[in-house]
């Protein structure tokens, strides 16, 4: 298991894209409504909802409820924090390399 850091748990939250969670895996309810797109909010199972790409977080407006990636999973997979982020890490897109050093230039 990956070690639990800051670092790691911010990308959990924020590089996994909560629609895609929602649609693909959690493959929770949703659908189109006035040209907006709302998912069904697992606590009070009603479709006022919405996701902020910016932030990736969703929001349901009757129950006043926030979701991340890993609360979601919390909540609809009825896991416990460690679960959840076990059941997100294959989901988290890999980390780019760190390209190696420059090497020096000659001085001309």
């Amino acid at each position: 298991m990956t070690p639990l850091t800051k670092p790691y748990l911010r990308r959990l939250r924020n590089e996994i894209d909560l629609r895609t969670l929602i649609v693909e895996v959690l493959q929770l309810e949703h659908r189109y409504s006035d040209g907006r797109w709302h998912f069904l909010c697992p606590v009070c199972r009603e479709f006022n909802t919405a996701v902020n790409p910016a932030t990736n977080l969703g929001r349901c407006f009757c129950c006043q409820k926030n979701f991340n990636p890993i609360d979601l999973v919390i909540i609809v997979k009825h896991f416990d924090f460690l679960h959840a982020v076990d059941f997100l890490d294959p989901l988290l897109p890999e980390e780019p390399e760190s390209p190696p050093p420059a090497a020096p230039t000659e001085p001309s």
